[in-house]
């Protein structure tokens, strides 16, 4: 999963990820990540409209944000 962060930095690609917030509860966030350091990530989330860190051990799970395709 740190690969696949460590490259949306590089691709300024916005990012879905499933996250344990402080009081333990499961939470979906809209993100595009600005840096990866130990244990950490810096990115602006789309929920809160700020700059945030999130612990790498409290994310669940991470991908890229699939664009639709329609008529």
């Amino acid at each position: 999963m740190k690969g696949l962060l460590t490259r949306s930095v590089e691709s300024k690609e916005k990012m879905v990820i499933f996250y344990i917030d402080s009081r333990g509860q499961v939470t979906q966030r809209y993100i595009r990540v600005l840096q990866v350091n130990d244990g950490l990530i810096l990115a602006y989330c789309y929920y809160r409209k700020e700059v945030r860190v999130f612990k790498l051990d409290n994310i669940l799970s991470a991908g890229p944000i699939k664009k639709r395709v329609g008529a």
